[in-house]
């Protein structure tokens, strides 16, 4: 099975990690991921079972809001179980992650590891992130020459960060064609298998609402389940590292330096934790990629006072000021914006 995998760190970070290890922070956490998963799995059986129980009903659009949500919170799950958070094997770990991202959210898990590895790997790195790279608009804090554009390029690069949120929306179809895509161009024996969960999940989806709704109460369901699932999973990534620091693409530094600098925490307590899937803990997240989510907070302290001794910063900010810092970026460096895809 694929995993998220990240560059080893060298110099001070070694004792840190350590000191991490030592402290059973990196240990599994069957306990809590054994509640968490299934609380999230029954609220999906939830869903569609009051999606039967309301009927042919206006009303299943509260049906359809709960369900985007508890995608996302299905998402939150399959990126741990990438980062090889919940079991010990790495082959328990991708089976729940294509059951989870392939079957029941209709994503291409192998895809979404391939992108998002090299999204740690490189943080914030021009040419080489492709959460900077891909999308409908592109964030760089560089400057650099807008070139020739198209007329709606320079539009959305004036406009960018007025249309961040609507432009979330749109995120999870993204993530879809990409995902397909990818695996249609694969033909190999894990690309088969993932295309036909898939297929499994778009099967049951579509039945579902073409058993308990009219054609037009199906698409707007439909609608409203991708478009908050999309929002809600953009809202969750985008405090993350947008508005931090863009590294050139041949920028050498090191890995702790690298991956502290680009990312922000976002404050807030159990509730953001609950919110943001463990998210907020950005830092502490990406200089240690497997440590399981119920551990983030308890290592924060520890993160937080390695990184001021050793001058690399530590930003963090409550959820309104984090998009404040992410808005504010965009709106006076919008001239660099690019349309890509």
């Amino acid at each position: 099975m694929p995993t998220v995998t990240v560059e080893r760190a060298p110099g001070d970070f070694r004792a840190l990690a350590l000191q991490i290890r030592d402290a059973g922070l990196l240990d599994r956490r069957p306990g809590y991921y054994s509640i968490k998963i299934g609380l999230t799995i029954g609220a999906f059986g939830v869903g569609w079972v009051a999606l039967v129980v309301v009927g042919d009903s206006w009303a299943t659009l509260g049906v359809a809001a709960f369900l985007g949500i508890v995608f996302t919170q299905l998402g939150f799950i399959g990126h741990d179980a990438g980062h090889q958070q919940i079991f010990r094997s790495r082959r328990a770990n991708g089976l729940l992650g294509l059951a989870v991202g392939n079957a029941l959210i209709g994503l291409s898990f192998g895809w979404w590891i391939t992108k998002h590895n090299a999204h740690h790997a490189h943080p914030n790195q021009l040419g080489r992130d492709p959460d900077i790279a891909g999308g409908l608009v592109i964030f760089s804090s560089n400057g650099g020459r807008l070139g020739e554009r198209r007329r709606l390029t320079r539009w959305l690069a004036r406009w960018q960060a007025w249309l961040i949120f609507p432009l979330m929306v749109l995120r999870s179809a993204g993530l879809h064609v990409s995902g397909i895509g990818t695996l249609l161009r694969q033909r190999d024996r894990m690309a088969a298998i993932e295309g036909l969960l898939i297929a499994v999940h778009v099967a049951f989806y579509l039945t579902a609402l073409a058993w308990v709704l009219s054609p037009l109460k199906a698409i707007v369901f439909i609608a409203v389940q991708q478009a908050l699932f999309s929002l809600y999973l953009g809202c969750s990534f985008a405090p993350n590292h947008k508005g931090m620091p863009i590294i050139d693409g041949d920028t050498e530094m090191s890995f702790a330096r690298r991956q502290v600098i680009t990312a922000r925490n976002v404050a807030g307590g159990r509730l953001i934790n609950f919110v943001l899937g463990g998210l907020n803990y950005q830092i502490e997240h990406h200089l240690f990629p497997s440590m399981p989510r119920p551990n983030l907070a308890r290592a924060r302290g520890v993160i937080r006072t390695f990184c001021i001794e050793n001058d690399l910063g530590y930003c963090e900010d409550g959820l309104v000021g984090s998009y404040r810092q992410a808005i504010c970026f965009l709106s006076t460096e919008a001239a660099v914006a690019a349309l890509v895809g």
